[in-house]
C-alpha cells in the first residue's frame, strides 16, 4: 500500500511543475530532455541488478522499451501543454480517465466481457474528459481540447503496453533497469528533436531549463517505479490498484488546482470531476 501512495503523490506532483513550468517560462522540450536524462541515471544507479549498457538491447522487454520511450517523450510533451493550457486537474482528469484505453483493447483483442458497467463508464469517461476540458472564456483557443484528447489517448497505450511489457517480460529486480531504459530512450528521441530545433534555431540551452528538467526527473522516475512495484503486490488485483490510483491522483489534483493555483471550475468542469470519479470506478470494478 506504501508504494501506491507514494505513486499517486509523485504522480500528482508531475502536474504541478508542468503548472510552474508555464509560470517561469520554462522551455518545455529542453526540461523534459533534462528530465529523462535524470530518470535514465537513477535507474541505472539504483538497479538491483546490474547490466551493462551495451547488453541492453539482449533483454527480451527492450522492443517494448523502444516503442514506450518514443511515446513517453511525445506524451509528456502533450501533458505539460494541457497543464499550461487546460489547468492541472483537466491535466489529471485526461490522463487518468485513459484507464478506458486498456479496457478497450482487452475487449477487442482478448475478448474481455462486455458488461453493462463497463460500456457505461467508457461513455462516462469521454463525457467527462469534455466536460472538465471546457472554458467558459470567449477567447479559449480553437485547439484547447486537443491537448487533453491526445493526453487521454496518448496515456491509454502507454498503460496498455506498459503493463504487457511489465507482466510478460520485467523481472522483479528488473523493475529499476527496466524504468531507466525508457527515460534513457525517450532522452535520445528527446536529443535528436533538440539537435533538429537548434540546426533551425541556434539558442543557448539556459539554466533555468536544466534545473527545472533535474526537478522533474525525480519524480517522474519515482512515479513509474513504484506503480509498477504497487502492481507487483500480488495481495490486490489490478483493478482495485488502478481504481484507488486513478481517482486519488483526480481528487489530489483537482484539490491543488482549486487551493494553489486558484482555478476557476465552471459549473460544467464541476460535473466533469464527479463524472470522471464515477466512470473510472465503473470500468474498473465491471
Amino acid at each position: 500500500m506504501i508504494f501506491l501512495l507514494l505513486s499517486i503523490l509523485f504522480s500528482t506532483g508531475l502536474f504541478v511543475i508542468f503548472k510552474y513550468f508555464g509560470i517561469y517560462k520554462i522551455d518545455v522540450l529542453k526540461a523534459i530532455f533534462v528530465n529523462y536524462i535524470v530518470a535514465f541515471s537513477m535507474g541505472f544507479l539504483l538497479a538491483e541488478r546490474q547490466i551493462p549498457i551495451s547488453e541492453i538491447y539482449l533483454e527480451p522487454w527492450f522492443p517494448g522499451s523502444l516503442v514506450l520511450g518514443a511515446l513517453f517523450i511525445s506524451i509528456f510533451f502533450v501533458m505539460a501543454m494541457t497543464a499550461q493550457k487546460n489547468g492541472v486537474s483537466v491535466t489529471s482528469i485526461a490522463g487518468k480517465m485513459s484507464v478506458v484505453v486498456p479496457v478497450l483493447f482487452g475487449i477487442v483483442l482478448y475478448n474481455e466481457s462486455v458488461t453493462f458497467l463497463k460500456i457505461l463508464g467508457i461513455i462516462i469517461a469521454l463525457i467527462a474528459v469534455y466536460l472538465s476540458s471546457v472554458k467558459e472564456e470567449k477567447s479559449q483557443s480553437k485547439g484547447t481540447l486537443l491537448f487533453p484528447i491526445l493526453l487521454f489517448i496518448g496515456s491509454g497505450t502507454i498503460d496498455t503496453l506498459l503493463k504487457y511489457v511489465q507482466v510478460n517480460h520485467v523481472a522483479d529486480e528488473d523493475v529499476s533497469i527496466f524504468s531507466g531504459s525508457l527515460f534513457g530512450i525517450a532522452a535520445i528521441f528527446g536529443f535528436i528533436i533538440l539537435i533538429i530545433k537548434t540546426i533551425k534555431k541556434r539558442e543557448s540551452f539556459g539554466l533555468k531549463n536544466i534545473v527545472a528538467g533535474i526537478i522533474l526527473g525525480v519524480p517522474n522516475y519515482y512515479s513509474i517505479v513504484f506503480l509498477i512495484k504497487a502492481l507487483q503486490n500480488k495481495e490486490f488485483e489490478s483493478s482495485t490498484l488502478f481504481t484507488i490510483n486513478n481517482v486519488a491522483i483526480v481528487i489530489v489534483s483537482t484539490l491543488v488546482g482549486l487551493l494553489l493555483f486558484k482555478e476557476k471550475f465552471s459549473l460544467k468542469n464541476r460535473i466533469g470531476v464527479a463524472l470522471a470519479i464515477l466512470g473510472i470506478i465503473l470500468v474498473t470494478i465491471a
